[in-house]
């Protein structure tokens, strides 16, 4: 039996240094923050577009609004998470571990994501058109239809998660693994995906919309 993919994806391997409580003030725009932990702040409708993150700790904080388009986020974890309309277009995340985040109508578009694991939790129609997903591993977590239309996908992975009316529109995919998903739901971009591998059941599963794209009627 092939390997899983998951075997081939490079994890983050995020060892925190002992960070320094966040004095609490506002972030910033193009704000540097180093070896920081923030713990059940109020980021609500807060401006840190550009904003630096290296070596932090975000912990149980809440980013309803909050923009941090073009935001670097390095060597980090987010655990706990929680908001709507949080704004992390063009953002880039790189050795991110995300666990138990609850987020809606997440923005992502145009954002790039090397080595992270998104481990449990709900993400409701984040928007990932046109990101770049390298190294990235979905574990035991619900998509609520995540738009990746448009998407570069290159060794990613879905273990035991539930992906409900995804969109893969006009994706491209390399070495993606979805044999380990739970559910897997594509409402649009079924003929995107080549590149990746699925199991015979799941194969089952998608025959009638395979059918319906090629054409063929079953009755």
């Amino acid at each position: 039996m092939a390997a899983r993919g998951k075997d081939t994806v490079r994890r983050p391997e995020v060892r925190l240094p002992e960070l320094e409580p966040h004095d609490g003030r506002e972030l910033e725009p193009e704000g540097d923050y180093d070896g920081l932990e923030f713990a059940d702040a109020d980021w609500a409708g807060q401006d840190a577009r550009g904003a630096r993150f290296m070596d932090c700790a975000v912990r149980r904080c809440a980013l309803d609004e909050t923009v941090l388009s073009r935001a670097r986020i390095i060597d980090s974890v987010l655990s706990g998470v929680r908001g709507v309309g949080t704004d992390l277009s063009q953002s880039s995340l790189r050795d991110v571990e995300v666990t138990g985040a609850r987020l809606g109508g997440t923005q992502l578009h145009g954002a790039v994501l090397e080595r992270v694991v998104v481990r449990g939790g709900k993400i409701d129609f984040p928007n990932l058109r046109k990101a770049k997903l390298r190294d990235v591993a979905f574990e035991g977590c619900v998509l609520v239809e995540a738009d990746f239309s448009g998407a570069e996908l290159e060794r990613v992975t879905f273990e035991d998660c539930t992906l409900a009316r995804a969109d893969f529109s006009a994706a491209r995919m390399k070495d993606v693994d979805l044999r380990g998903a739970a559910a897997v739901d594509i409402a649009r971009g079924i003929d995107r995906l080549a590149g990746a591998v699925i199991s015979a059941s799941q194969l089952l599963d998608m025959a009638p919309a395979f059918a319906a794209q090629i054409g063929v009627r079953v009755e």
